[in-house]
């Protein structure tokens, strides 16, 4: 990677959110960060030195290359630093020892009736997982504001096992729980319950949103001030779940994400690996002699040579075109893990459907790959004109 011009690939630098690498003359990953603008942030790398510390300072000399992955939001770069550091736990990156991770929200839909709960860990449960989130406090008030509009229970008795066992909780006293405790709510009528919040943890925030807005200015214009700030405090952490993000996915599978870029003669091949949900890496492959061949067909060379190579193949592979003779993935694939599943976004449906995986920043990481390439590619042409 000694080709690599610094100075000429922090000018293609976007500003835009998402996460940065730094890589040493070894190709070994030194330091993984986030930034709303990354155009400012790595740049802030290369100036004379700022004041940033002798560890920094250590850091930048050693710096042989870098990359970046675009994202959509300040919230998925943090997640996705969150993955890359703990994947790759870089020399200069400050570690948790106790490794906490970020919270989601836990349905138990396997339960005959659910319960939503606060949770560090995603597993493999038969429950439906929202998140992550980067408030643990703002997690806490939705759980609480949730139960309360559809009254949902909040104990840990084995229903309907324990039906009637015991007496009331407070909650059902007080009308924050329908009760289902006492035999009078049937498993459909709670289930009901549960959708309506499936569905506000699905997306539909605007009922909530706008209730809660509302209830805020009623209490503002009533001079009620200490239910107004009650309900401008449940607004705020309703929105902070409300954010979206792709980093880590709840399906919790194992999947390939793959993007390419292309000229007439040369193309760029980018794998996002994503493995039990979480985005861990990505790598860009350089295809030669493609002589204007479409796409489609660079495509296909690609996935015949680098999976036909490779221990592992994905439950899921999402491709950008419609490739033929995808019946050398189920030859290759290992009969223990199932014939994979194939996704692009020209059709839908699996061997179609889209995923939103293949958007801008997918593309916009193998053009930076493709930059990278045709910088070493005309250098090499000077040198041999050179000589």
């Amino acid at each position: 990677m000694s080709n690599f011009d610094i100075k000429e690939e922090l000018k293609k630098l976007p500003k835009n959110p998402g996460v940065y690498i730094m890589r040493d003359a070894n190709d070994t990953i030194m330091y993984v960060g986030k930034t709303i603008n990354l155009h400012n942030r790595v740049r802030s790398y290369f100036r004379s030195n700022i004041g940033r510390g002798p560890q920094i300072d250590m850091m930048v000399k050693q710096i042989a290359r870098f990359e970046y992955i675009v994202t959509d939001s300040e919230l998925e770069a943090l997640v996705l630093e969150n993955n890359l550091i703990k994947e790759h736990c870089p020399r200069y990156n400050t570690m948790l020892k106790d490794d906490k991770t970020y919270p989601y929200i836990k349905v138990t839909v396997s339960e005959a009736f659910p319960r939503i709960l606060f949770s560090r860990l995603m597993k493999k449960d038969k429950s439906r997982y929202f998140g992550p989130f980067t408030s643990a406090a703002a997690v806490k008030d939705t759980i609480e504001l949730i139960n309360k509009l559809y009254g949902l229970r909040t104990c840990n008795r084995s229903l309907p096992k324990e039906i009637g066992a015991e007496r009331q909780c407070l909650n059902y006293h007080m009308k924050q729980c329908c009760g289902p405790c006492t035999g009078n709510v049937s498993q459909e009528e709670y289930r009901a319950r549960i959708d309506k919040a499936l569905e506000f943890l699905g997306g539909n925030y605007s009922p909530i949103i706008k209730d809660l807005e509302q209830k805020m200015e009623a209490a503002s214009e009533e001079l009620d001030f200490e239910n107004a700030a009650k309900y401008r405090d449940l607004l705020a952490s309703v929105k902070v779940v409300a954010q979206k993000q792709k980093m880590t996915d709840s399906s919790m599978e194992d999947k390939d994400i793959v993007a390419i870029a292309a000229d007439d003669k040369d193309a760029v091949v980018q794998v996002f690996f994503v493995r039990d949900g979480r985005l861990i890496g990505r790598e860009h492959f350089y295809m030669t002699h493609v002589s204007e061949n479409p796409k489609a067909e660079i495509l296909m060379n690609f996935v015949k040579q680098f999976y036909a190579g490779t221990p592992f193949i994905p439950r899921e592979l999402m491709l950008p075109e419609v490739i033929d003779d995808m019946e050398i993935i189920e030859k290759v694939a290992d009969p223990a893990q199932g014939k994979p599943r194939v996704y692009h976004r020209s059709r839908e449906g699996p061997e179609g459907e889209a995923h939103g995986a293949c958007g801008p920043e997918r593309r916009a990481g193998a053009l930076q790959g493709q930059g990278a390439h045709q910088a070493r590619r005309g250098q090499d042409n000077r040198c041999r004109q050179g000589d």
